[in-house]
């Protein structure tokens, strides 16, 4: 490790005990070492530097992570993908080519952010599937701290935007606790998201602790990411020019929905109509010509279930490649706007003195848009050349906000092009490969070079501390610090045929597990089963979940570098031999018990509310949405509005979730109570059949879902006032759906915000009568039971 890795001293340790702030830079009370005297003249000053200093040399720092990306869809990495901007800081900096992630979302950007591997730190898998053991429970340590509170400690202003989800599920809402924020984890400004994804036309926005209200907005997500980063660029170096910032850059981009305007989108018509098959041909050829990989490469055979691209129909293949032009389009304007940004600190002559480490992708591509592609909930029930012809006549919306697009597996198959898999699948180097790019146009004098030194998302950490000279502290707010796992690749910069210093890394998401050492990796697959209760040894069908039978792999990542020869059954000795080093990592870092999806709290995981069965809301609450909004579907519930009514004439809305396809709505109209639910875009409405009583009054209305086929009767719901029933209709399976999707309509208490449920009022349609509050209760048996009135 480098001197500039080695941690600070003495002055720290004495700080162990102290109570210190949870956010800012540790600043304690020093000696006064001038004269004190009667008066000024009689004094002798002494300036006393509180908060340390950046040295004068210090860099600007700027970390980019792409979303969901494979490593065959760049241009600077062979693919068709134009991407401009990202070239260019490529072709001024260094491309490494055997950089790896950890297969998903939150374990990289856990481990990105701490230079340490993701179960040591927590978050063995994604913040929903939380469960309590170290690897799991996602609360990333305050002992093992993240480069933000380093780089503060370093004299740097620190900036976050975009994706976090980091913060455990249950405390992503206004009443926090926030030392997990981002702003509790050493960034000074936080402007962006908490959860794995967000409608790119409508983002569920945060800055710093505050929840932001936007619409109606007309900008996308990458345009308002640029913006505000160019404004905290633009403040801190009008503020103090000197001193440094650290700019974290994780854009929605290109994670699903992929949402882009159609100009961006005309740009690409026509040209991925070659195909799936023939994209991975022609990338793996410009990939050899670049030297990113070995000129003798073969391509692997197609990924299971992708059909060869010749034995597809015309229309399938013009619905497929469509998504594709969508999915680039996304890519490209996401580079445009990240353009915006590098043009900016070359505008303000800071470029030269920045280090930019770009990450593209945070796994491999995804495989969630199955082998049809998604475009929203109503399309993705079909099967068949029903889906084909509907995905075709949906062509204009997708990619708009009216869709929550991801493309079919076989063009994330050709993403990834030259390995074989995807995302999650930590096992390969599909799931796992991304390009890493490093730029610091100051020192490094190899413009366009290339490196193939092995390297994990644990590295970028202390190579950004070495390139930069900081220095980690002992102690930080308070909290004695433990060791960096990652290894510095800053011994590469200067040498491109340096011998990899990262020589042992483990992989594991879901029960699918790998581990490299020397250029030996071996890797086993693990199927996910039903789901279990945690502690539970079966699945509900008797099922055993055996990770003992999971089928290992062995490869020669030296010669067979994208896995195509499993040496397993001819190396049994070196299998062997790195399985017991995968038990070893294993027990070092907390990847024990395994667990895959399923044992956890999902979905109950994906909101704040757990697994409340009541929940009350009271008027003046913000708009709920993403992990703050209730989950419904699929459940049976009540709502009921404890109301005061002086006039008689009062109208509005008091409880509203959704809106445009999807939702429910309970509300006051010309005196009436009614209760609307509009299901794929079809609204039926019950309403009271006699005037509303003044004073205080409880309505309510039941949903009983009860499951059932298609088109059989699924449940009722019924209105109520003062627990009189007062309408009740029946619904098929067809129309029970509860549900905000996803776009920013969420649930509304004495409003409906964002666009009606209901045809027969205009949004907000506030309610100007007494709401003292709303009660959400969730049934524990199959028919809801209401609680006494007290």
């Amino acid at each position: 490790m480098s001197n500039h890795l080695k941690t600070k001293g003495a002055a720290f340790i004495a700080s162990l005990f102290l109570t210190l702030p949870s956010f800012g830079q540790y600043s304690p009370e020093q000696k006064f070492e001038g004269e004190i005297g009667k008066t000024l003249p009689e004094s002798v000053p002494y300036k006393i530097q509180f908060n340390k200093k950046a040295s004068p040399d210090a860099p600007n720092i700027v970390w980019i992570l792409i979303d969901d990306a494979g490593f065959g869809a760049t241009t600077p990495f062979g693919g068709l993908v134009e991407t401009p901007n990202i070239e260019r800081i490529a072709n001024n900096g260094l491309k490494f080519t055997n950089f790896h992630t950890t297969a998903i979302c939150s374990p990289t950007r856990a481990a990105l952010l701490t230079g340490r591997n993701h179960h040591s730190v927590h978050v063995g898998l994604l913040t929903p599937a939380a469960i309590d053991f170290p690897g799991y429970d996602t609360r990333i340590p305050f002992e093992k701290a993240t480069v933000a509170e380093i780089l503060r400690e370093n004299g740097y202003n620190t900036f976050a935007l975009g994706k976090w989800h980091l913060t455990p599920v249950v405390e992503n809402s206004q009443a926090g606790p926030f030392n997990r924020w981002p702003t509790g984890r050493g960034f000074d400004h936080f402007y962006g998201f908490h959860p794995g994804a967000t409608d790119q036309w409508h983002p569920e926005l945060w800055e710093d602790q505050t929840k932001l209200s936007i619409e109606p907005n007309t900008k996308h997500l990458n345009e308002l990411l640029a913006d505000k980063a160019i404004k905290y660029i633009a403040n801190q170096k009008s503020s103090d020019p000197e001193k440094p910032f650290f700019l974290y850059l994780a854009t929605g981009a290109t994670h699903s929905p992929h949402q882009v305007a159609k100009e961006w989108i005309d740009k690409y018509k026509g040209k991925f109509d070659l195909g799936w098959d023939e994209y991975r041909k022609v990338v793996i050829e410009r990939q050899k010509k670049l030297g990113i990989i070995p000129a003798n490469t073969v391509l692997p055979e197609c990924n299971p279930n992708v059909k060869a691209w010749k034995d597809l129909s015309e229309k399938e293949r013009k619905a497929y490649a469509h998504f594709m032009e969508v999915y680039a389009a996304f890519y490209s304007y996401t580079d445009y706007e990240i353009g915006r940004i590098i043009n900016y600190l070359e505008q303000i002559d800071q470029l030269d003195n920045t280090l930019i480490a770009i990450v593209l992708g945070d796994n491999g591509a995804s495989k969630g848009g199955t082998q049809y592609g998604t475009v929203n909930p109503q399309i993705n029930k079909l099967k068949g050349e029903e889906r084909i012809d509907a995905i075709l006549n949906a062509r204009d919306i997708i990619g708009t906000d009216e869709s929550s697009t991801d493309y079919p597996i076989g063009l994330a198959m050709a993403t990834n092009t030259p390995f074989r898999y995807w995302k999650a699948d930590a096992n390969t180097e599909g799931g796992t490969r991304n390009p890493l790019i490093i730029s610091y146009p100051k020192i490094i004098k190899d413009k366009g070079g290339i490196r193939h030194q092995y390297g994990h998302v644990i590295d970028v950490l202390p190579t950004t501390l070495e390139l930069a000279k900081a220095e980690v502290p002992e102690v930080i707010n308070g909290y004695k610090q433990k060791a960096v796992e990652g290894v510095s690749l800053a011994y590469s910069v200067e040498n491109a045929k340096a011998q990899s210093r990262h020589t042992v890394q483990y992989y594991e998401i879901a029960g699918s597990r790998a581990i490299y050492k020397d250029g030996w990796k071996a890797g086993a697959h693990h199927e996910i089963g039903e789901t279990i209760n945690i502690g539970e040894k079966a699945d509900p069908s008797g099922k055993k979940i055996d990770f003992s039978k999971d089928v290992w792999e062995l490869y020669n990542l030296n010669e067979d570098f994208n896995e195509r020869i499993n040496l397993a059954s001819k190396h049994p000795e070196k299998l062997k031999e790195l399985q017991a080093l995968f038990d070893e990592e294993a027990k070092k870092y907390n990847v024990f018990p395994l667990k895959d999806f399923t044992a956890h709290n999902m979905p109950e995981g994906r909101s704040i509310y757990g697994k409340s069965s009541v929940i009350t809301l009271y008027p003046g609450v913000d708009h709920l949405v993403g992990v703050s909004n209730p989950l419904y579907d699929g459940k049976s519930f009540s709502v009921k509005a404890e109301v005061e009514l002086v006039t008689g004439k009062e109208e509005g809305v008091l409880f509203a979730l959704g809106g445009e396809n999807n939702g429910i709505s309970l509300f006051i109209k010309e005196g009436k109570l009614l209760f609307a639910h509009r299901s794929n875009n079809q609204i039926a409405h019950l309403v009271s059949d006699k005037p509303l009583p003044k004073g205080k009054s409880v309505f309510r209305f039941d949903y009983n879902f009860n499951g059932g086929d298609a088109n059989e009767i699924a449940g009722t719901e019924a209105l109520y006032i003062n627990n009189e029933k007062i309408a009740e209709r029946s619904f098929t399976k067809k129309e029970a759906t509860v549900y905000a999707g996803n776009k920013v309509d969420g649930t509304d208490v004495g409003r409906d915000l964002i666009a009606p449920v209901s045809d027969r009022y205009q949004v907000p349609f506030d309610f100007n009568g007494k709401l003292k509050k709303v009660v959400i209760e969730f049934a524990k048996k199959d028919k809801i039971t209401i609680s006494e009135e007290k």
